[in-house]
């Protein structure tokens, strides 16, 4: 029995303090320019070099609107997608505890009785025909013992996994909060843009009723009649437009939030939504090396290359180990006697000697890790290129929307001066239509241009790596 202790310590300690055969990890050498972009697209960006960096704000800190903070607030709730990657990350976790307690020895106990006759022509005289027997036995079945690191390999391989899985959750988070915020400035956009056709609809029809008046005491043409009718049915195909495209914003960002959003909490027009905050990309490109979907192509890295350590220790003996102590008996009532004592322990190793399969196995292991490596350099690149382009329009829309508004303020001017003229009659209403249709069309730009800039502060936000939780699972867990 003493030997069974020291042989289960010695495993143990050796398990404990086993190695692996895994090559040593080193992150490959980011693909990407330690600097942002510079020239005239990324002048305007660096002004807000002053402002904190998007990881170290919060969502509630960033937006600053109220109300679009509660309806972000229902969406990390109730949204079903968030829902899954969560649950994801618990069944990670538990298949990571599962090949963590492979390293431990699996204790058992059991009993058994039987009660058996013979035959009187195989038994000795003298001998009973009917015999008993009762076990009890507590003991260690079929335990590998990882002296090559194959099991710690696998252990590694689930935390890189359950890791990584962590990081999708934040991912998908962080696009989650985006996506809320985007719907949210869209349907904000969308009613604006429905308040001006719907204005737009009562300018052009009382000019209409004026020209329709004109005509009836013979002031004004058939022809001028008909033009005027024009923008009124313009500005009437619009209001229907508008009112359809809030309505399908208003479900999306329904879906988004998992619920119904209430009425009050819905924007009536991008101007009274309140700007998201000022932030800076930092002054180096690393940043982007804590994105959660880096993060999370590094994770699944570091399991390819725990794979590796897993191929190569099949390669060697596995040993495994199968022992029980415990006390057996003919009768029931002399089971825990003194002399019932049983024991036995058996040791066993599998040396491969032939098995093509192993070393195809060790090359796929390394391949998977080549093909790791490159998803990981994609996902910085494709990182660093989302984020010039933001910095690229965040450089450039204030330029836009200034352009913008003096164009509407012209035009509105030229609208009031054709009107004016029309109404002395000096020029034609055709000048006062093309007036008028100018106006309308610019007035529509302004506030895609302003649903531009704001667009570009969340996506800004989302792909520095903002609006994700970072307090989930630790690395050395």
């Amino acid at each position: 029995m003493k030997k069974i202790v020291f042989l289960l310590l010695s495993g143990i300690t050796v398990c404990t303090i086993g190695c692996t055969m895994a090559p040593k990890y080193a992150r490959p050498s980011s693909p990407m320019p330690a600097e942002w972009p510079s020239g005239a697209a990324y002048e305007q960006s660096r002004a807000s070099a002053n402002a904190p960096a998007a990881p170290e704000l919060s969502w509630q800190e960033f937006f600053t609107d109220e109300k679009l903070q509660q309806v972000i607030g229902m969406s990390l709730t109730n949204n079903r997608d968030l829902r899954l990657a969560a649950l994801n990350v618990e069944l990670a976790r538990a298949l990571y505890g599962i090949q963590r307690n492979e390293l431990l020895p699996t204790v058992a106990a059991s009993g058994s009785a039987g009660k058996q006759r013979s035959s009187a022509d195989l038994t000795q005289p003298g001998q009973p025909q009917t015999t008993e027997r009762y076990d009890v036995n507590l003991g260690v079945l079929s335990w590998e013992i990882d002296f090559f690191g194959r099991i710690r390999s696998l252990k590694n391989r689930a935390l890189e996994e359950y890791l990584a899985t962590e990081q999708a959750r934040c991912s998908a988070q962080t696009l989650l909060v985006s996506a809320v915020a985007n719907a949210y400035l869209a349907l904000a956009a969308d009613r604006e843009n429905l308040a001006l056709a719907e204005t737009t609809f009562q300018t052009q029809k009382a000019a209409y009723e004026l020209v329709q008046q004109q005509y009836e005491v013979g002031l004004a043409n058939g022809l001028t009649l008909h033009q005027a009718q024009t923008p009124v049915d313009a500005a009437r195909r619009d209001i229907a437009h508008y009112t359809q495209l809030a309505a399908q914003d208003e479900n999306a960002l329904n879906l988004l939030a998992g619920e119904q959003v209430p009425g009050e909490l819905l924007p009536a027009e991008l101007g009274r939504v309140r700007p998201p905050r000022e932030i800076s990309p930092g002054l180096h490109s690393e940043v982007l090396l804590r994105r959660p979907d880096v993060l999370q192509a590094e994770n699944m890295l570091k399991a390819a290359n725990a794979d590796i350590g897993a191929a190569r220790a099949a390669l060697f003996p596995r040993i495994s180990l199968t022992s029980a102590l415990g006390t057996a008996s003919d009768e029931l009532i002399r089971l825990f006697k003194s002399g019932t004592g049983t024991w036995s322990y058996a040791p066993k190793g599998v040396m491969p000697i032939f098995d093509a399969r192993i070393w195809s196995a060790l090359k796929a292991s390394k391949v998977q890790r080549e093909i790791a490596v490159a998803q990981y350099e994609k996902a910085i690149q494709s990182a660093f290129r989302e984020v010039a382009d933001a910095l690229a329009m965040r450089g450039t829309v204030d330029q836009q929307v200034d352009a913008q508004q003096s164009l509407v303020n012209a035009l509105a001017e030229t609208y009031r001066l054709a009107l004016s003229r029309y109404e002395n009659g000096i020029d034609s209403y055709l000048s006062v239509l093309d007036a008028q249709r100018s106006l309308f069309a610019a007035q529509q730009g302004l506030v895609s241009l302003r649903l531009a800039k704001l667009a570009n502060q969340v996506r800004l936000y989302a792909v520095l790596g903002g609006g994700g939780d970072q307090t989930g699972a630790s690395q050395g867990e």
